[in-house]
């Protein structure tokens, strides 16, 4: 007992939760005027959701075997680096392969950052979850797309919030988005019947929603 006490003692101090904590501070949409802000923990929460609701889809109208509550938690963490490296705009990041294959050496980076900051006893079960391991099955594979689709479908919310208030700025980043969200609908039988029963009702009253 008395040498459990003692390795409570001298456990070494986490940052980890309290850095997780500012991702309220990390400004999304940075290049774009907005007539509301949107930040990393919000839009966290809402990928979550919407993963969460894309996987319970799957499992009970397409007969998969889907972690739905694993899928949240992985939507959760999936822009944590940017805690680190801020909010790049997609135009950026996207713009050529080398760009690209930078941001995701920094965006490593900054992971491995923010895993550094756990106790090293607790740091395996968040690589798991920031990560994919390398014998990752099919549907750990298909969850964390069903992920990527969640926050494609994230931004598309966004942007017709952002020209329902009367903002043109997100005008072409709602067409470039959109054209994405149907792509992976194409593929993802989910994100199709999401866009068809869920997506309309984003912009709404609370009055009509009610």
């Amino acid at each position: 007992m008395a040498e459990k006490n003692v390795k409570r003692q001298i456990a070494r101090e986490s940052h980890f939760l309290a850095i997780l904590s500012r991702m309220k501070y990390i400004e999304r949409w940075s290049l774009m005027r907005s007539s509301r802000a949107e930040n990393l923990s919000e839009h966290s929460l809402e990928v979550a959701l919407i993963a969460h609701m894309l996987c319970v889809i799957g499992n009970v109208r397409y007969g998969r075997a889907l972690d739905a509550e694993r899928a949240a938690l992985v939507a959760l963490y999936h822009d944590a680096s940017e805690i680190v490296t801020g909010d790049l705009p997609t135009p950026v990041k996207y713009h050529d392969g080398a760009i690209r294959d930078a941001y995701r050496a920094v965006e490593r980076n900054a992971e491995e950052r923010l895993l550094d900051a756990l106790p090293s006893d607790l740091r395996c079960a968040f690589e798991d979850v920031l990560w994919p391991s390398a014998e990752a099955g099919e549907d750990e594979l298909y969850l964390r797309r069903l992920v990527k689709a969640a926050d494609k479908v994230s931004a598309l919310i966004k942007c017709v919030e952002e020209a329902r208030s009367g903002n043109t700025e997100f005008r072409s980043a709602e067409a470039s988005t959109r054209a994405a969200v149907d792509e992976m609908a194409a593929e993802l039988p989910e994100v199709a019947d999401f866009m068809r029963e869920f997506f309309p009702s984003y912009g709404a009253t609370l009055d009509e929603l009610l």
